[in-house]
C-alpha cells in the first residue's frame, strides 16, 4: 500500500511538474476563453512557442547542466543547485513573452508568461537562503491566473478553478508525503506563486 502511495505521489509530481503547467494553461486559454476565436494557425503557433520556451529549452538545459555536473539530479532537489535552472527558466519565459507580443491581441498571454518569469525570479531569490516548493509555486500561479480571468471576464473559469484548487491540495500532500518539503515550504510556494502572479498580471 505504501509503495502504491509513493508511486501515486511521484506520478502526481510529474504530471503537475512546473515545466508542463504552462502547457495546460495555454490549452485552457485557447479552448475555454475569448482566445478560442483565434484561427487554428495562430493557436498552433502559440502552442509551439509555449512548448519550446517552457518545456523544450528548459529540459535541454537541465540535460546540459547534468552532463556538466552542475546538478546532481534532474529533480534538482538540492536548494543551491536550483539557482542556474531557475535563472534559465526566467529568461525563457521572458523570451516567450517577447515572442507572443508579436500578436497584439494576445496581451493577456504575454502577461501570463511575464508572471511565470516573475515566479521564477521569486523562487531564485528565495532559494539562495531557503528551499521553497517550486511545484506549489506553479500551482499557486495557476490558481491566481484562473481567479484573475474570472474577475476580468476573460472566460468562465469556475470549473477549472475548482479543479486547480483540488489538484493543488493533492500535490501539496504528495510533496509532503515524499518528504521533499515541509508544510512551511509548501505553503510559502503556493502563496508566493499566487501573490506574485496577481501582481504581475495586474501591473506588468
Amino acid at each position: 500500500m505504501n509503495n502504491y502511495k509513493k508511486k501515486l505521489a511521484h506520478g502526481l509530481s510529474w504530471v503537475l511538474h512546473p515545466f508542463v503547467l504552462p502547457l495546460y494553461m495555454i490549452v485552457v486559454l485557447l479552448t475555454l476563453t475569448v482566445f478560442a476565436h483565434y484561427s487554428t494557425g495562430v493557436k498552433c503557433y502559440l502552442l509551439w512557442v509555449v512548448v519550446l520556451y517552457a518545456i523544450v529549452i528548459p529540459a535541454l538545459s537541465l540535460g546540459v547542466l547534468r552532463s556538466l555536473g552542475r546538478i546532481s539530479s534532474y529533480r534538482v532537489d538540492e536548494r543551491r543547485e536550483r539557482l542556474l535552472p531557475l535563472l534559465i527558466g526566467a529568461i525563457c519565459y521572458v523570451l516567450c513573452a517577447i515572442t507572443i507580443a508579436r500578436i497584439p491581441s494576445a496581451a493577456f498571454l504575454r502577461k501570463f508568461m511575464l508572471a511565470a518569469a516573475c515566479c521564477e525570479v521569486m523562487c531564485l531569490v528565495v532559494s539562495g537562503y531557503w528551499k521553497i516548493s517550486l511545484h506549489l509555486t506553479g500551482m499557486g500561479a495557476v490558481v491566481a491566473l484562473l481567479v484573475v480571468m474570472n474577475i476580468l471576464g476573460v472566460g468562465n473559469m469556475m470549473i477549472p478553478l475548482m479543479v486547480a484548487i483540488l489538484l493543488a491540495g493533492a500535490l501539496a500532500s504528495a510533496r509532503l508525503y515524499l518528504g521533499c518539503h515541509n508544510a512551511a515550504q509548501v505553503l510559502a510556494g503556493f502563496c508566493g506563486g499566487f501573490v506574485v502572479t496577481v501582481l504581475a498580471v495586474l501591473f506588468l
